[in-house]
């Protein structure tokens, strides 16, 4: 290296020192000064946000980032076996329900320090718990989860009601077997869980056995999260439907069975079961509904009918 070029490689390194002293000097100048930490306030357990996405709590409010409606928070106070509310236009049925809680045991002062089955306790209990209550209380089955995460809901939730003769509970759902065309006047179904509403649509009606020995225990049919067994689940249905609604339902939706009593004699069960909406279907209007291929044939080849029918009737009063 030269002498010109040392000097060079010398005056840059002073300069360069210079530099990062002035730097330093002007930060510690502007640094603000120690402060003392503010203190943390611990926020009680059942107030703290989530920092991951909720699990599966049985019945505890539990926040989650969704956030809980005011109804639920308010119901919960009441009983924490609360889930949802259910409402059918045209008919009674617009109730809250809760889930059932399991085996309930002799020292759980929470249910009167009684035992009880499973799917039993709110059977003949009030909303309140309090009162024994012959109508019950709406409630779903003890294996359903219709939390806040949609992923790991139930692909079938099932909710359980008396078929009481003032019509009270599930009593009104006669009216689907009584007379057909009332479909059309009450096909969809309004379903809220703690956090959000969903709109359904009925697409099956059937009557069939309540025994663990029936043919069909679509009460035991809650996760049909592979695609046989939501076939099975769909078709059996189908082949047991009082009348053709013409929804379609395909793997992938999510269902709602309503399930009451039908005659005491033989333990059989009325049964309706609808689907959730999907993009594009408005609730309240059927038109906008999908429909399966055999019910839009079925359809066109009835207005067919229909059609020559007329033209043979103005045939003849022309003669």
């Amino acid at each position: 290296m030269n002498t010109t070029a040392k000097i060079a490689t010398a005056c840059a390194a002073l300069l360069a020192a210079a530099v990062l002293n002035f730097m330093a000097i002007t930060l510690n100048k502007e640094a603000p000064p120690e402060s003392k930490p503010t203190p943390v306030v611990e926020l009680p357990p059942s107030t703290k946000a989530p920092t991951e996405a909720p699990t599966l709590p049985l019945y505890d409010y539990v926040p989650t980032e969704m956030g809980m409606t005011e109804k639920a928070k308010q119901l919960l106070n009441i009983n924490k076996d609360y889930v949802g509310w259910i409402k059918i236009e045209n008919t009674d049925v617009d109730y809250p329900f809760v889930k059932d809680p399991g085996e309930i045991y002799e020292d759980n002062s929470y249910y009167g320090n009684e035992y009880y089955g499973i799917n039993d306790f709110y059977l003949h209990h009030d909303f309140n718990k309090r009162e024994y209550e012959f109508a019950g209380t709406l409630f779903m089955d003890y294996c359903n989860n219709f939390d806040a995460v949609e992923d790991v809901q139930s692909e079938n939730i099932v909710i359980y009601g008396h078929n009481m003769a003032n019509n009270t509970m599930f009593g009104s759902l006669r009216r689907y077997r009584q007379d057909y065309d009332f479909y059309k006047d009450a096909a969809f179904v309004e379903l809220s869980n703690r956090y959000r509403d969903y709109d359904y649509v009925i697409c099956c009606c059937f009557i069939t056995g309540g025994n663990y020995y029936s043919d069909f225990l679509y009460w035991q049919m809650e996760e049909l999260d592979n695609e046989k067994d939501f076939n099975y689940y769909v078709d059996t249905m189908r082949s047991k439907q009082l009348f053709d609604t013409g929804v379609d339902v395909k793997y992938g939706d999510k269902l709602l069975t309503l399930s009451t009593c039908y005659a005491s004699e033989d333990n059989s069960r009325f049964v309706v079961v609808a689907r959730r909406l999907r993009d594009g279907e408005i609730a309240g209007d059927l038109d906008s509904i999908e429909k399966t291929e055999e019910y839009i044939k079925a359809q066109e080849e009835k207005k067919k009918q229909e059609e020559k029918k007329k033209e043979t009737d103005n045939s003849e009063d022309s003669h």
